[in-house]
């Protein structure tokens, strides 16, 4: 149904918009300048820049080669959606200023000026509210990059072409859109409204938009409604970028939109590991150290990390030099699920900047066999029963059938922690609550935890497999020992730990890393196996540090 609708949808689009008379509409005065040029603070990556110069565009998990000096393919075949969402968002010309000189600055002005020759005129794809606000924010905030040593006809052609992006922008929004991409596209119409000559007004409208949408998708806690701490940073880099355009302009900033960043900084640091990177929740991904740095410098907004956030649905356990984070919240709604993960429960945890214990993260594309294999459970440091996901993962994105009810509780004392989690995900089909105890002594050298499959009551549940997974750091070695009664693991530093367990099998297994990069890393880990008989089961598990020999 969800595909027959959009079908339609995107028919009506074409009645509407690809027609010339809609192009007319489009027309009017063109400016001839930038009326302020914003900061653009943000590091690109050189590497990437340098393999755009040799003709390979890497976006989205997909390299394509491409002609080094002529023009790409802006509709190529084969390309998966995000790819083609990256080439014409134009986030990559900051790869190319990254590199410097003229030849990157020449072939960013090449790449535009065959942007307009074939989609100057509105299309489903590039013109898709989010992916043009993106490039409007692009092609403005670059300016300096390629634009401003350009020739006369070069810049006539881009800002007569941007001032039609902002006038259909401002047409159709906030349309279908939710979530991130509802801020992008608004970001964009910020941009244009206030860059733009004369185009005030469209700016105004994008602040009123903003001010309804800021109380529905950043969370008293501060964060961010779609519960992924990738879309934390990007959403919180995008109302950074929007509060600097309104005070180069000189134009107020609205409450709404600076109370939103003093919440989402806070809220960006919880999901922090201390190597810098963020944790790997609902299709994150560990992010550069360095875009984060920048990121939460911008925001100049103080506020240590939370230690629990109840609305978001996580929380931070932080003792000596151990973190551990885990996702007690449940899924975010249908159509803000577009990342969602099925890893309710899950947990990672990192010893000072070395992490130890991770979810196996999720592809750059985010959609296919990929996101099948990486947002099922069995990707994440939790319980599965029956080898079957605790939500329903969607290959195209999203989640069906879902738990109705997550819950948290959090106690401490004299610096040790204790979180206590429950799901009803296994409930309808096996008639299982999983309830998961998770301490954390003072010293940070002693985690503990119980995995309890508890009957529902009403519930007639019948024996099951489970497994009770830990995906370890590609980084850690581990090693079966006293018999295969507990694991060893070896971090970098040469500290040691150990898991031992009670109520399950310990075992090895294989498993993969896409923190980072485009390629999956292998690792291992650790695997609880049993068997539930219908009145359920608990199994205990503690994971300490050695103390080496005097």
């Amino acid at each position: 149904m969800g595909d027959g609708f959009g079908r339609l949808r995107d028919g009506m689009a074409r009645l509407a918009y690809g027609n010339p008379l809609y192009a007319l509409m489009l027309g009017g005065r063109a400016p001839g300048a930038l009326a302020v040029i914003p900061p653009d603070p943000w590091p690109g990556d050189a590497g990437d820049g340098s393999a755009i110069l040799a003709g390979v565009l890497r976006f989205a998990g997909q390299a394509v080669a491409v002609d080094p000096i002529g023009e790409p393919n802006w509709r190529l075949p084969g390309a998966s959606a995000g790819w083609l969402r990256a080439l014409h968002g134009f986030d990559w010309m900051r790869d190319l200023r990254a590199v410097g000189g003229d030849m990157a600055r020449r072939r960013a002005r090449v790449l535009v000026w065959s942007w307009l020759d074939h989609n100057g005129g509105w299309n489903a794809q590039s013109w898709a509210p989010d992916i043009l606000g993106a490039r409007v924010a692009n092609w403005i905030g670059l300016h300096d990059f390629y634009c401003a040593s350009a020739d006369d006809e070069f810049r006539a052609r881009v800002f007569e072409n941007l001032a039609r992006q902002v006038r259909h922008l401002g047409r159709v929004l906030p349309g279908a859109l939710d979530g991130e991409r509802l801020v992008v596209a608004l970001k964009g119409l910020v941009y244009g409204g206030f860059c733009l000559p004369d185009h005030e007004k469209a700016g105004y409208e994008a602040l009123r938009l903003l001010d309804r949408e800021l109380p529905r998708q950043i969370l008293p806690d501060g964060g961010h409604v779609e519960r992924n701490p990738s879309v934390q940073l990007r959403v919180l880099r995008d109302l950074i970028d929007m509060r600097a355009v309104l005070r180069v302009a000189r134009a107020e900033v609205p409450e709404s939109l600076q109370h939103a960043i003093d919440r989402m900084t806070p809220a960006l640091r919880f999901f922090r590991h201390a190597d810098g990177g963020l944790a790997l929740f609902n299709g994150g991904r560990e992010e550069e150290a360095g875009l984060v740095d920048t990121v939460l410098a911008q925001a100049d907004a103080r506020g240590r990390p939370l230690k629990s956030a109840p609305h978001t649905g996580f929380e931070r356990l932080i003792a000596g030099r151990t973190l551990a984070l885990l996702d007690t919240g449940a899924p975010p709604a249908p159509g803000l699920d577009r990342t969602a993960h099925a890893g309710i429960l899950s947990m990672e945890v990192s010893v000072g900047k070395e992490r130890l214990i991770v979810n196996c993260g999720s592809h750059p594309s985010q959609r296919g066999r990929w996101r099948a294999a990486l947002a099922g459970s069995a990707a994440h440091s939790t319980v599965v029963i029956a080898d079957t996901n605790s939500a329903e993962v969607l290959e195209n994105g999203g989640l069906g059938r879902r738990p109705s009810h997550v819950g948290c509780e959090r106690q401490e004392s004299d610096g040790a922690v204790l979180v206590v989690a429950t799901h009803n995900g296994y409930s309808k089909g096996f008639g299982f609550l999983h309830r998961r105890r998770v301490y954390l002594a003072d010293n940070g050298e002693d985690l503990r935890g119980e995995d309890t499959l508890e009957p529902v009551i009403g519930a007639t549940p019948t024996g099951q497999p489970f497994a009770i997974r830990f995906h370890l750091h590609p980084q850690v070695q581990p090693a079966l020992i006293q018999g295969g009664a507990q694991v060893e693991l070896r971090l970098p530093s040469g500290n040691v730990w150990r898991m031992r367990a009670t109520g399950a099998v310990l075992e090895l297994a294989e498993s993969i890393y896409m923190g980072s990069g485009d390629e999956p890393r292998r690792t291992s880990q650790i695997v609880m196996q049993g068997h539930s008989g219908p009145e359920g089961i608990t199994v205990k598990w503690a994971l300490r540090r050695e103390r080496k020999a005097a």
